[in-house]
Order: C-alpha cells, then structure tokens, then sequence
C-alpha cells in the first residue's frame, strides 16, 4: 500500500528539484522585464520544440483525453489528435508573420490594442486571462485527484505544493526558467509515456488482445465510424484549435526563438509530436475502458473515466507501479503549470503600462508576481471543486474558439475593423454558449433568452463548430463591407516603448 506520507515526499522532491533547476539556470542572468516575458531571440530550434512539446504536455495527456478516448472511442481519439497538431501548424506559419508585423511585442493583448483597440483588447484580455485561469484550475484539479486515488493525498495539498514550488521558479526566472524545466521534462516524459503504454499493451497480452477486449466490452469504441465518437472528435477539433490561438503560451514562444525559420520549423516539429502524443493517450483511455472497471457516465456518483488512465496502470501494474506514473503525471503538471504562469505573468507586464505612468522594471515585475499569485489561489479553489478535468477544459476551449479567428484574421486582413472583430467574436460565443450543455442551468435561466434556446448538443460539435464558424463567417463579412484600410506599419512600433529591452544570448 503506498502511503500518503511517500506520495508526499516523493512530490515534494520532484517539484524542489524543478524549481531548483529554474532558479539555478537563471541566477546572475538579465532581469529587465523584456527578458523575462520573452527571452527574446535566445532559443534555438531543439530547445523550441521542447517547450512547445512540454507546454502541451499538461496532466490532461493522460486525463483528459484518456477521458475523450474511454467516453467515445476511437473516432474522438483521432479527433483529439487532430485538434492537437493543427494549432502547432498554424503557428509555424503565424509565428514568423507575428515577428514581422511586431518585431518588438510581447503579448496577444499587445497586438489586439494595436491593431482593434481598447473594446476588444478588454475583451481579449478578458477571455485569454479566464482561458489560462481555467487551464491552470484544471492541470491542479487533475494531478490532485490522480494522488488522491494513489495515495489518498489530500487535495488541497497537492494544488498548494505545485502551485507553490511552480511559482517560486517562475517569478524568479520568467520565461527563461520555464524553458529549460520544459526541455527536461520534454525529455524525461516522451519515452516514459512510451514505455508506459509499452508495458500495458504487452501486459494485457499484445494488440489482438487489447482489440479483442474493447470489441467485447464496447465494440462502438473500436469503430472509427461511430457516429457520436465522429462528432465529439471533430467538435475537439474546432475546440483546441481555437483555443490554443489565444494561448499567450505560444506568442510567447515566438519571441524566444533565435529568428523566423527556428520558430517555424519547432511549431512543424511540435505538430507531428503533440499529434502522436495526444493519440497514444486518449487511445489508452479506449483500452482501459475495455480492460478495466471505467464509468463513463458522468451523471453516475462513481464516475471515473477522468482516471481512466491510472486505473488502467493499477490493474495492469499495481499501485507501486502507479506511483511512478503519478509522479511523470507531476511532471507533466509542471511543464504546462510554469507556462500558463508565465504566460499570465506577461500578460499584466505587458499592459500595465498603459494604466501607469512609466513603470519602471521592478513595478512591472512585482505587478505580474502578485497577479501570478491571485490566479494561482484561485485556480486551487476551483480545482478543489472541479469534477471533470475535461468539463473544465471545454468551457475554456469555448472561449477561445469564438475568439480566435477574428483575433488572428487581423494580421493579414486590412479590412477587418475592431468593433466588426469584437461583434464577430461575441456572436460566435453566443451561438457556443446556445448549444453549450455545461451551463444549461445558467444559460436558461436568462430572463426571455433562456426559454428561446434551441436544445444543448451533449457531444459538443454544434456549440464548438457554430462558436468557430460563426465568428470566422462575421468576421470574413464585416472584413468585406467595412471599407476600412489597416496599415500593418502601424504594428511595428508595439511593444518597442512599454517597456526596458533584455539582452538575448544565443542558446541551443
């Protein structure tokens, strides 16, 4: 039996031999404010798609798409997988198009001011901040529940320890410390995760025999054309795609590249590897709902497809077994908890100097420290009260998908205004929130509103699709009708005032 006290300590070391490594790569580097939202141009194309790879690798590799994989089969695991690489490929080709329009930016919400103005940049520092919130509530949620099971680790503890240690090298370090942790967890965590679905699959007795299993239990999993698993992967599709364009993780990445081609080609890179990931782990979440005691429903007091891949390892390995696969969850925790830190970090650094009169760099630092801090509290009240990791993952996924077209469609279009952005986004996030099953109860209880809506879509696709579709379609026909002419040269100079330029060493 493993005990709560090994759990503990074992989590303890781990997450003190991160936070060292963070603060132990940065001592005596530069500490202007640039640098440490950006580590501007210091990342060559090795150490590019480890963070890329590592940000992506949150907990909800192995819990939120094992979720998707046991709840709807093999279809929505292709889905998942999709809806994973194609923001990686996007990116390889917005990345270099974000460095040329605004060599000197820092942030998501920078650019949204330059180039919308001050009613949808509040609305996009509104809905990238609430995303990443939501993100972070949910890696805490995941990896408290995961040593729950194991160990019967409070909650409490384990989303106070890992919100802590991660911000202690965060606030020290910025970017540059979230990078190198990224690149060893990146390196630690692919062939581990390998090796670990190795093990299962020779364990239940090699592939015919996973496949005999599913098919015998649920042969709809095993059916790529399973028409439910069809529309809830195609509906993860158009939710992760959407989401991730409001990342601020990645704009960040952008400028931490050594120059254009290092970015493009870690984003291709990343593509292919964040794909396979997400694939072999929501297809673990098909055979453990085949070869071990999942629930699915999540009406049911005794749901657990959330853990569907821990209890997958505990009936094919044991608990000493599943200890060592908590601990890579814990890594995993890490690499994508320090980004979305940073990430909100540069957030408020990068605007502040809009609300105060020449911050220096030390008012700047602090102000994104203690914002740091506030959404850290936060996240762990939430995640103490989350149920689902991949629930939570879809309201912030909703966001994003009804933002990001219009949000991106501005660096190549000279027509799109700000308020035909801002309407553009908020009728897509109407139609989403119409369809959108999670919060029926609040939805409906809209005076008027609320009796009027259509019936919610319990696989997501029309809610997620009509959020992305609807805002691309307003946006493309109010970029037609407006009549205005950007010019993108009013970009250039974004960023370049607000704040102290970092030097940038040449890594990699």
């Amino acid at each position: 039996m493993v005990t709560t006290a090994v759990a503990l300590g074992l989590t303890v070391v781990t997450l003190a031999a991160f936070a060292g490594l963070g603060v132990w790569f940065t001592r005596g580097q530069d500490r202007s404010a640039d640098d440490f939202l950006t580590a501007r141009n210091s990342v060559g194309e090795g150490r590019t798609t480890a963070t890329l790879v590592a940000s992506v690798m949150g907990v909800w590799i192995l819990l939120a798409a094992p979720e998707a994989g046991a709840g709807f089969g093999v279809a929505a695991v292709v889905g998942y997988a999709i809806g994973e690489a194609l923001p990686m490929l996007a990116y390889s080709k917005l990345g270099p198009r974000i460095r040329e329009l605004l060599p000197e930016g820092h942030s998501l919400t920078e650019y949204a001011h330059a180039r919308y103005g001050s009613a949808m940049y509040g609305f996009v520092v509104l809905i990238s901040a609430l995303y990443m919130f939501v993100f972070v509530a949910a890696e805490l949620t995941g990896i408290a529940g995961a040593l729950s099971l194991v160990a019967g680790v409070p909650q409490w503890q384990t989303a106070v320890l890992v919100g802590g240690f991660v911000l202690l090298y965060t606030g020290y370090g910025g970017l540059r410390a979230t990078i190198v942790t990224d690149t060893v967890q990146a390196v630690l965590v692919l062939p581990l995760l390998a090796l670990v679905a190795g093990g299962v699959v020779l364990s239940l007795g090699g592939p015919s025999a996973v496949y005999s299993g599913v098919a015998a239990t649920n042969p709809a999993l095993v059916d790529v054309g399973f028409l439910p698993g069809l529309q809830f992967g195609l509906g993860l599709a158009f939710a992760i795609l959407g989401a991730e364009l409001i990342n601020q993780t990645w704009w960040q990445r952008i400028y931490a590249g050594r120059d254009s081609e290092t970015v493009a080609r870690g984003f291709r890179n990343a593509t292919v590897l964040n794909g396979a990931t997400v694939f072999v782990a929501a297809l673990l979440g098909v055979v453990a709902a085949g070869h071990s005691d999942v629930v699915t429903d999540i009406s049911s007091s005794a749901y657990n497809a959330d853990v569907a891949f821990f209890v997958l390892v505990e009936s094919a390995f044991g608990e000493w077994l599943l200890l060592a696969v908590v601990l890579l969850a814990l890594l995993l925790v890490v690499s994508s908890v320090d980004s979305l830190f940073s990430a909100l970090a540069s957030l408020v650094t990068a605007d502040l100097p809009r609300l105060l009169a020449d911050p220096d760099d030390r008012t700047l630092r602090l102000g994104a420290r203690a914002l740091t801090v506030v959404v850290a509290v936060a996240a762990i009240y939430v995640s103490l009260r989350a149920r689902s990791v991949l629930r939570l993952f879809f309201f912030a996924d909703l966001l994003g998908a009804a933002v990001a077209f219009p949000l991106v469609y501005g660096l190549y279009s000279r027509g799109l205004t700000g308020p035909g952005a801002l309407v553009s986004s908020l009728a897509g996030l109407a139609v989403g929130l119409a369809y959108f099953p999670d919060l029926r109860g609040v939805t409906t209880a809209i005076p008027v509103v609320g009796g009027l809506l259509p019936a919610a879509d319990p696989l997501y696709l029309t809610s997620f699709a009509g959020a992305f579709l609807v805002s691309t379609a307003a946006a493309l026909v109010a970029a037609r009708v407006s009549g205005a002419t950007f010019d993108f040269d009013r970009l250039a100079d974004t960023g370049r005032a607000s704040m102290t330029d970092g030097g940038a060493e040449s890594a990699d």
